[in-house]
């Protein structure tokens, strides 16, 4: 059996933000028949984007097993779980974009993120709906402590191999 190492961001600033975070991972052990590899500290950090209540963030590492498809296929059905679990908790994606095309952020109960998918690079739009586009590893990562400092508590040997610009 091979697997992929997939590494997550996750957040809420909404509700019992520990406990939907530890919700978040306890579906996610489910869905992915395992449980997490490692889990970062969680840590509390301002609002990114927009004036909100703080988040509680942490990074999360879990082993998927590997289904024979390739890896944008496989990354798109992980997007497919992780969206139905923030939908689980109470998340409503409700994208809203400003004028020149920025994304505008709103407080929610959870966020999972995909920040990288094993060693592979993907950037792909989700087949039928080609507005909906999936980009590993996660753009912007570099600019947001949140998601980092939490990462390289977890971070593993060969993907710092694989993408050290991320862990100069």
């Amino acid at each position: 059996m091979e697997f992929t190492d997939v590494y997550f961001s996750l957040g809420s600033n909404l509700g019992d933000r520990k406990e939907n975070i530890l919700n978040a991972l306890t579906m996610m052990d489910k869905a992915f028949c395992s449980r997490g590899k490692a889990l970062s500290s969680i840590i509390e950090t301002p609002s990114y984007g927009f004036s909100a209540p703080s988040f509680l963030n942490c990074a999360a590492l879990y082993r998927i097993q590997k289904t024979g498809e390739a890896p944008s296929l496989g990354a798109l059905r992980v997007l497919d779980i992780c969206k139905w679990i923030e939908w689980k908790l109470g998340r409503e994606e409700h994208p809203l974009y400003g004028d020149s095309g920025e994304r505008i952020y709103h407080s929610r109960p959870i966020d999972i993120d995909i920040l990288f998918y094993g060693n592979h690079r993907i950037a792909c739009t989700r087949p039928g709906y080609p507005s909906q586009c999936l980009i590993i590893p996660h753009e912007g990562i570099l600019e947001r402590p949140f998601v980092m400092v939490p990462l390289r508590e977890i971070a593993k040997d060969p993907l710092k191999r694989a993408f050290p610009e991320y862990f100069r």
